[in-house]
């Protein structure tokens, strides 16, 4: 089965996701033709801003009128959304292929298997993008990479449409979309998470959130840029990177005083931070000492917060 050079894109989702995608493969010239949403409002909006595009309430509506459908739905409604449509080359007037894909970066493919059943092409298409809900998004988004999992004209098809949102195509195996969603975490939530201990840390000392952000931001965008010319270990700073074994033990140690889980947290960043150090070509001579000292610290830090659970767990 093969794909028009030019599909019908459809989606079912109005979000942030389906935003950005819906207009930059409009502005790519790829007819977008369907949009279908919980609230018909939202889908109503989106179809709206996009040249002969219609809205609809029911994602079967978006199946009868594309050739490509994306499921920019939560992870919980994918499995449900593909039982409730159905793929019917006679009705759509379609003598190719058609394809159901869902914009998940979690979710297996497989979820998809009762449209593969009834003979349409299934895939995954995740961008590895923040999106923010605007239309800057489509400016942003280029240069960003796209997972891709498919087989076939849907996999050529795929390329191509993240070949028009200026992106990179990702192939990704089947079954690793847990673990590559997963681990994407360290790059976008969790990356907030560490502005977020910063921003905790740095109230003791009279900082609000707005200055601390203001002053931080700039040191992770050239982080980024760095990491970026230099790769990972090249792009190390602080303490570890120097081999001031003084400075990290006596971080750890005030950490430690301040109770909670920060030198826990802490400690495995820094254990991190080691590894980075030694895959330099000459890492530093005290890192094996600084090993030591994080390794202690981390001991110290989760029998406590260990034993701390444990007497919650036999207060009546």
């Amino acid at each position: 089965m093969s794909l028009p050079p030019l599909p019908r894109l459809g989606f079912v989702g109005a979000g942030r996701l389906a935003h950005c995608l819906a207009h930059g493969f409009s502005r790519a010239g790829y007819p977008v033709t369907a949009i279908a949403s919980r609230s018909r409002d939202s889908a109503q909006t989106l179809a709206g801003q996009i040249g002969h595009c219609a809205a609809y309430d029911h994602p079967q509506q978006v199946v009868d009128a594309a050739d490509i459908v994306f499921l920019a739905v939560p992870d919980d409604s994918i499995g449900t959304t593909a039982h409730t449509v159905r793929f019917d080359s006679a009705a759509q007037g379609c003598s190719g292929a058609w394809a159901l894909v869902h914009c998940s970066g979690a979710s297996p493919v497989d979820l998809l298997a009762p449209a593969r059943d009834q003979g349409a092409l299934i895939g995954g298409f995740h961008p590895l993008y923040l999106f923010g809900g605007n239309l800057a998004d489509i400016e942003r988004i280029a240069g960003c990479s796209v997972s891709i999992e498919a087989d076939g004209a849907l996999k050529d098809a795929l390329v191509a449409l993240a070949g028009a949102l200026r992106c990179h195509p990702l192939s990704i195996p089947p079954g690793g979309r847990m673990l590559y969603h997963a681990a994407a975490h360290y790059a976008a939530s969790f990356a907030l998470c560490g502005l977020a201990e910063c921003v905790e840390l740095w109230r003791t000392l009279g900082f609000n959130e707005d200055d601390a952000l203001r002053a931080v931001l700039p040191m992770l965008a050239g982080t980024i840029q760095t990491a970026g010319d230099k790769g990972l270990p090249g792009a190390l700073a602080g303490p570890v990177s120097r081999g001031d074994t003084s400075v990290v033990e006596k971080q750890l140690a005030l950490l430690e005083g301040l109770g909670g889980d920060h030198a826990a947290l802490y400690a495995l960043m820094t254990r991190r931070a080691v590894a980075l150090a030694r895959r330099r070509p000459v890492p530093p001579a005290a890192i094996d000492a600084i090993d030591t000292v994080v390794e202690n610290s981390l001991a110290r830090s989760l029998d406590r917060l260990t034993g701390q659970g444990s007497q919650a767990a036999r207060k009546p």
